[in-house]
């Protein structure tokens, strides 16, 4: 995945996180069922963010960002840009 087309799944997860959040304001959605999504929507996030920093560092040291691979959610739980 080049950083592109990271950043563009970035902004596709932020988008549901925000709809889903209106959703429940709505009330087309339980508290549990946001709760829920939510926490799947932060975890792809936080391995988007982790992709995109190891492509980027792969990058600034001569390496191939394409070597960068997805890491497990819980290795990458609660990353910040």
């Amino acid at each position: 995945m080049r950083d592109d087309e990271i950043l563009t799944r970035i902004s596709a997860l932020v988008d549901e996180e925000h709809q889903l959040r209106e959703k429940l304001s709505a009330g087309e959605v339980t508290t549990d069922d946001e709760h829920n999504r939510v926490k799947e929507l932060e975890a792809a996030l936080d391995q988007c963010w982790d992709l995109l920093r190891q492509r980027r560092a792969r990058r600034g040291a001569g390496e191939d960002p394409d070597e960068a691979a997805v890491r497990p959610a819980g290795q990458v739980e609660n990353y910040r840009q």
